[in-house]
């Protein structure tokens, strides 16, 4: 099938390129280029050896993605990775947040079903659940609109506005993705995460402490009621999640479903400084602060309904995630940026 991909030269949207085309699909990439630069559509090529035509543009924009439907069409599937997604910016920037991350979901479903697409896979977050107690998190735990930040509230309205969506087009194969922590890089080296300024998110920023543009890892917490005190997250593999996508496509049915992209493994912040230092190949500077306002201490999930439904299993661990992306990190010290 041929495929657009909405946010598609980005992290996740560059492995999922090359996880779709070494799938034997085509892809199109749309992406307004904020969070990302255009070498990874080449370096997507470059691993593929297929083509991947980038459209630079914003997909809340209904006239350019009309225009990628009319140069690139006949298109059947949607996978809308498009949002901004800085969970401390998203409390700072909240209309930005909610007109950016709702409007993309408008446009990309007008156009999209006016043209007839047959597929629409929405790329959703682990933070729509809210109540702790629910661990693991499946499918059925407890979601709410009323979360702690603008990021989390805008995912879990798109979830609503898709299960809208899909109940008056029954016709549609409408997949929803509840992805925990993507990381690691593909194994080449020639793609991986490449955040702007300093890093929200563990991984990212433990790299560059190895690369020595930060000074030594924050360890928010060492006093939660875990093994080792740190908080515990489920991070999943960014090749492992990219393989989610394809197998949502390939084997969704008409109708709305819903499934946790995570590997039901919690990592605590310690095992993954561990991790990284083995990739390294040293100990890293890491200093030990306050709790963070609004981080808890464990979120994973239950991805068992991905497993009996799709046959999607992750099949990299945390050790494959900080090799692979110490790799990435060692060979683009710079990111993107020559």
């Amino acid at each position: 099938m041929r495929v657009l991909l909405a946010g598609g030269a980005g992290y996740i949207g560059a492995h999922t390129a090359v996880a779709l085309l070494e799938s034997g699909h085509e892809v199109v990439l749309l992406d307004d280029l904020s969070g990302t630069q255009a070498v990874a559509a080449e370096r997507v090529e470059t691993i593929t050896g297929k083509a991947a035509p980038l459209v630079v543009g914003n997909a809340a924009d209904d006239e350019v993605v009309e225009a990628v439907f009319a140069e690139h069409g006949p298109i059947d599937a949607i996978v809308h990775l498009a949002a901004f997604k800085a969970v401390g910016e998203s409390t700072q920037k909240p209309l930005d947040y909610y007109a950016n991350n709702l409007d993309s979901t408008f446009a990309l479903l007008r156009v999209g079903l006016a043209h007839g697409i047959r597929s629409f896979v929405f790329s959703s977050t682990g933070t729509v659940y809210s109540d702790p107690a629910d661990l693991p998190f499946t499918e059925d735990s407890t979601t709410s609109v009323d979360l702690s930040n603008p990021y989390s509230k805008s995912k879990r309205m798109n979830e609503v506005i898709l299960a809208d969506v899909a109940r008056v087009n029954p016709d549609v194969n409408v997949t929803i993705l509840r992805y925990f922590n993507p990381v690691g890089a593909h194994p080449s080296g020639l793609i991986g995460e490449d955040p702007t300024g300093i890093p929200n998110n563990l991984m990212p920023y433990v790299s560059r402490v190895a690369i020595g543009t930060l000074d030594r890892i924050g360890v928010f917490g060492d006093d939660y009621d875990t093994p080792d005190g740190t908080g515990l997250r489920d991070y999943i593999h960014v090749v492992d999640l990219a393989e989610g996508h394809v197998v949502a496509l390939e084997q969704a049915q008409p109708g709305l479903a819903v499934y946790n992209l995570g590997t039901g493994v919690p990592v605590s912040v310690l095992q993954l400084i561990a991790s990284f230092e083995a990739a390294v190949g040293r100990e890293l500077p890491k200093e030990f602060l306050p709790r963070r306002a609004g981080d808890v201490a464990a979120t994973y999930c239950d991805p068992a309904k991905a497993a009996a439904e799709l046959g999607w299993r992750t099949r990299l661990t945390i050790d494959d995630a900080s090799r692979d992306y110490w790799n990435w990190q060692s060979r683009n010290p710079r990111g993107y940026s020559a």
